[in-house]
């Protein structure tokens, strides 16, 4: 990896992909398409792009105890222990309607209401991502959203992988489809004979996924638009290198614009760093990738100071950060910018992508300095509650209506005014 001085230090921002004409017009025709013919469509780009002929989408009973006998007891403990974690963490975010009296008779507040229905959209091909399922279901489960609906694309055996089935099962999804790409996004937003729509699609997908949440949005709402993969490691010389260059190599094979940094205030820190990378690289499955990765996005900053060691981590406002230092916690008053913050050494990034509780969908390309990570607040929408008695009314009648008509808005002015007509 390039070892660096902090001033040299560039920003983690990659042009997001917005995809080619090509890729927004294909997307575009597959919705129209779905909006046309629903489920005709829907088996008919399964087939196409899944290579696989399905009689019906919806995954049976049967498919769900054969997920569970394929996936196996210990599995399956995980997978429930890691979904009461994840459920327990997000339970401490639930928010309560509120009401204030004034003496006046003034009524205020704001009231909670979950979303009616929810599409989560679980990404498919050679991989599965059941950390993916229980991260978007269990947030919007306890918010109180009613239907949550799945969607991912099947295998050529026109199946989904059996962790993820499971996932869903012990998540409580009762709606899982076996249906991808822009053609799964079209039906949630817009429905089809066997899929109704739904209020929000979450959930993370390729290039032509990307397109349609673009696409539908307003009609839905969505969560994000996600760039590829960030960590930023903070160190001092109390780190030790075969640690931090393995969690640097935890988001490299990612993908090969996933971005891996290290700020440090030790120069052999960094060097020893350099050389595990390089070492550990050797034998990893995904060896390619994480090689581009640290080729293009990879990057081992050396500070003089550790105050300038966390001025340069709250520039780059990054996805995921380690705190590796000889006292973490102390540091966490003053790091400001960062979707996930991991404190110390047995903090490793693949706690929380999998089993702590906190969520691992998370904001990236910088955008930490404005935006958190998926939370129950994003399957809720909140109302104003306002209820004037005629006392209060009648001591404000007169600044309302001089507020509205110095808008020019005679018809404010009047509204109230009429009360007392």
């Amino acid at each position: 990896m390039r070892i660096l001085k902090v001033s040299e230090a560039v920003s983690i921002k990659r042009s997001v992909d917005a995809g080619t004409e090509e890729q927004r017009q294909t997307v575009k025709a597959i919705i129209e398409d779905v909006r046309k013919n629903g489920d005709t469509a829907l088996f008919s780009y399964t087939e196409k792009f899944d290579r696989a002929t399905l009689t019906s989408m919806q995954v049976s009973e049967e498919e769900i105890r054969e997920a569970y006998e394929e996936t196996g007891a210990e599995y399956v403990a995980i997978i429930k222990e890691a979904a009461e974690n994840i459920r327990s963490f997000h339970e401490k975010q639930v928010r309560n309607s509120w009401l204030t009296t004034e003496a006046n008779g003034t009524i205020l507040g704001q009231k909670v209401t979950p979303l009616d229905s929810v599409g989560v959209y679980v990404p498919g091909g050679t991989a599965a991502y059941p950390s993916s399922v229980l991260m978007n279901v269990m947030p919007a489960k306890v918010a109180g959203v009613e239907r949550i609906v799945m969607v991912s694309p099947p295998g050529a055996n026109g199946k989904l992988p059996a962790a993820v089935v499971v996932a869903a099962q012990e998540a409580g999804v009762k709606e899982i489809f076996k249906v991808g790409g822009a053609q799964a996004v079209a039906a949630l937003a817009y429905g089809t004979e066997a899929i109704q729509p739904v209020d929000k699609i979450v959930g993370p997908g390729n290039i032509y996924v990307a397109l349609a949440k673009r696409e539908v949005f307003g009609d839905v709402d969505i969560d994000m638009i996600a760039g590829p993969s960030e960590i930023a490691v903070l160190a001092d010389d109390t780190a030790r290198a075969s640690e931090v260059a393995a969690d640097l190599l935890s988001q490299a094979e990612h993908d090969e614009r996933a971005c891996c940094v290290l700020v440090t205030t030790s120069q052999e820190l960094a060097e020893q760093v350099s050389e595990e990378v390089v070492r550990q690289l050797e034998t990893l499955p995904r060896k390619a990738i994480a090689e581009q990765s640290i080729a293009d996005y990879g990057a081992i900053y050396v500070a003089d100071t550790l105050e300038e060691a966390i001025a340069t981590i709250n520039t780059l406002a990054p996805e995921h950060l380690e705190v590796m230092t000889a006292n973490p916690m102390e540091l966490l008053g003053q790091i400001k910018h960062a979707g996930a913050i991991f404190i110390g050494r047995y903090s490793s990034e693949p706690v929380g992508d999998y089993f702590a509780g906190p969520n691992h969908v998370l904001p990236t390309n910088g955008t930490a300095r404005f935006s958190s990570p998926l939370n129950v607040d994003d399957f809720q929408k909140k109302s104003s509650i306002i209820s004037y008695s005629e006392k209060a009314l009648q001591q404000n009648v007169e600044k309302i209506a001089a507020f509205a008509r110095l808008e020019g808005l005679e018809a404010h002015a009047r509204a109230v005014e009429s009360r007392f007509k």
